[in-house]
């Protein structure tokens, strides 16, 4: 059923994710996000202020929604419409490094806090290696 056909009592028991799903569905094409809630308030009946008052708890109900995805500058559009695309290479190594175009500006700004001991062994120290154990006799006596 289209959202126009709906009687007012029906879209009123729908939430605002709801409406933008079918609006999204029937426009068949990606939408702003504004754009969108400007269309829920339409078919709502609200008032224009709705849109400026409640426009981020509608941005948050859509972001948590796993029905919509957010694209760039701003455009929101229905996930089952859109795949993700994963890459996985395939090599002897048991990682795979993104690298990332920051990475020389990040190698220059290493945390300065901890200092860094190259000549330490990649073992970890044993920290209760001067830890002595009690029996419940011996705790007694002491």
């Amino acid at each position: 059923m289209k959202l126009s056909e709906m009687p007012i009592d029906e879209l009123e028991l729908l939430g605002y994710d709801d409406i933008a799903l079918i609006i999204l569905q029937e426009s068949g094409k990606k939408m702003k996000l504004v754009d969108i809630f400007k269309k829920v308030c339409k078919v709502l009946g609200k008032p224009s202020e709705c849109v400026e008052t409640q426009l981020v708890d509608f941005f948050e109900l859509m972001s948590i929604n796993k029905k919509f995805i957010m694209l760039k500058n701003g455009f929101w559009d229905l996930q089952s419409r859109h795949k993700a695309d994963i890459i996985i290479e395939d090599n002897d190594e048991d990682y795979i490094e993104v690298v990332d175009d920051d990475d020389e500006e990040d190698d220059e700004n290493e945390d300065i806090f901890y200092e860094k001991d190259e000549d330490t062994d990649d073992e970890a120290d044993d920290d209760l290696e001067d830890l002595a154990v009690v029996d419940e006799d011996e705790e007694t006596s002491v």
